[in-house]
């Protein structure tokens, strides 16, 4: 039997969240009301930022309710793919600059090991 990775969202794991702990679900709603609202960033632009996002930290729900949220906001599906792309880069950028402290790890181990040979 195969079993899904995540669960799939319904309205028991809602309801067993506000169960649990009613105040910061009702704080965390308005956080994200507020966050999401056209301000400085139109609420489309604050989509595609959370579509992007969505797909660095791989939370399935963020990247489906985002996408949902980027199209309702008036996103297209070209702006959405891009921003995907966006994130793709940057996550691959993260890596590729991050490689500096294992170019530091091997020169340190290589000058040890030179060290100790003398």
């Amino acid at each position: 039997m195969e079993t899904a990775m995540y669960p799939q969202a319904h309205g028991e794991i809602a309801r067993k969240r506000r169960e649990l702990a009613p105040k910061p679900l009702e704080a965390f709603r308005a956080f994200s009301a507020a966050v999401f609202a056209d301000g400085a960033l139109p609420a489309r632009t604050k989509q595609l930022i959370a579509v992007a996002v969505a797909h660095v930290t791989q939370c399935p729900y963020c990247i489906r309710g985002h996408t949902e949220g980027a199209l309702k906001a008036g996103a297209s599906e070209a702006e959405i793919m891009e921003a995907i792309w966006v994130a793709a880069e940057m996550r691959a950028g993260g890596a590729y600059a991050h490689s500096a402290l294992a170019i530091d790890e091997m020169a340190a181990h290589a000058q040890a090991a030179a060290n100790r040979t003398t």
